[in-house]
């Protein structure tokens, strides 16, 4: 028998229906099963608040690769062995493109320049360049996580020609899709409105959205037992106990799980006023305040903060409970701390920036930030009883 829609539920449904087809789908997995319960996992970019990007100062539109106490000999050798094109060494050692500082050399490459390198060229030149501080976007480059450079411009402020620049100046250092010709990408801006949404692009952050499922499919004690990492009289596991009684399908954002501090700062830039101490919060002061219902900011002394983790935690192996504290090794020197929440999740402040938010991440995207040497490695913390 057929059926015939009147002529306007006919059109509805047929818009109903286009709605449905040209949906944008977003990144989503899931994490592995276990303790933790059912987690769906989501990427979302957090942008610095203007307040704060009024405040910070932008870079100039001048690209410079500075090489510390060096000759332009010296220089002209590492160009060379990075495969820099022959017509492009010899612009860079033109009068007006090499300037001697000191003991530094300094050269100023244009956008045909930047444009002539091959992804190899540029890799082994900038991770060569990264060894010097004054290389500001070499050594902290933009990292495209995960290497999704679609999924890292669909929220981007950006021309069509910044992004066709800023796809043909990408580069890799270790396995990590990065980006670090800035000033090239300030260069084509042409308002101060371009320049602060080129400024905004490039200083987001790709953090997680991590959601459980319910109703529970895990075993209910293990599931309070992981989460309150035993501390029974945690504050937040009252709610922790209550979800588990739900059985309606439905899904709760884990932040809920976090303690008071953590759940406060997740997704969010410091204030202004966190940097009265003297410097902003880190990884450390993140990682070692994680449980503490006051922080305490003793833990922004580098110093004193490694002294809190060698006495009131212990060495342990993965698998990983909920708040053991990840440090990045490596010959023996601390990199940087996180926290780990559950799977492959992780807390993570990514340096004392104002601009590095209180991040979800996942350890391998830390990884890929902080790896130096095929020699890192992760050592697990946890805080004792």
């Amino acid at each position: 028998m057929n059926f015939h829609l009147p002529r306007t539920l006919g059109f509805l449904a047929a818009v109903c229906w286009g709605a449905v087809v040209g949906a944008v789908v977003e990144p989503m997995w899931t994490a592995k099963p276990g303790p933790w319960g059912d987690l769906e996992v989501r990427t979302v970019y957090l942008e610095p608040p203007e307040s704060l990007l009024a405040v910070v100062a932008k870079p100039s539109t001048v690209t410079r690769w500075t090489f510390e106490q060096t000759t332009a000999h010296a220089v002209r050798e590492i160009l060379t062995k990075a495969k820099v094109p022959a017509a492009v060494i010899e612009r860079l050692f033109s009068p007006v493109r090499l300037v001697t500082s000191g003991n530094s050399i300094v050269l100023l490459p244009e956008a045909d320049d930047l444009t002539a390198l091959s992804e190899e060229s540029r890799s082994a030149l900038y991770l060569e360049l990264a060894k010097h501080a004054a290389n500001e976007y070499q050594r902290d480059p933009v990292f495209i996580l995960g290497g999704d450079v679609d999924d890292w411009m669909q929220g981007a402020s950006l021309t069509p020609a910044q992004q066709a620049l800023f796809r043909r100046l990408l580069w890799k250092r270790g396995g990590a899709l990065v980006f670090s010709d800035v000033q090239a990408l300030l260069g084509l801006a042409k308002t101060p409105e371009e320049v602060t949404a080129v400024f905004r692009s490039v200083t987001r952050v790709r953090s997680l959205v991590v959601e459980l499922r319910l109703p529970l499919d895990t075993d209910r004690q293990a599931f309070i037992d992981y989460w309150s990492a035993g501390q029974t009289d945690a504050p937040r596991l009252a709610f922790v106990k209550a979800i588990t009684q739900r059985r309606a399908k439905q899904s709760v954002d884990i932040t809920h799980f976090l303690p008071s501090i953590i759940r406060q700062r997740a997704y969010t830039f410091p204030e202004m006023d966190l940097g009265l101490k003297g410097r902003f919060p880190d990884c450390h002061w993140t990682s070692l305040n994680f449980f503490n219902i006051v922080p305490k900011d003793v833990f922004l002394d580098t110093k004193l903060a490694a002294e809190h983790l060698l006495k009131d935690y212990v060495v342990v192996d993965a698998p990983y409970q909920f708040g053991d504290v990840l440090c990045f090794m490596d010959e023996g020197e601390g990199l940087h701390t996180c926290v780990h929440v559950a799977d492959d999740i992780v807390l993570t402040k990514n340096g004392d920036s104002i601009l590095a938010p209180w991040a979800l991440m996942q350890l391998k995207d830390v990884d890929a930030i902080y790896r130096r040497s095929a020699s890192t490695r992760v050592q697990g913390y946890r805080l004792k009883k």
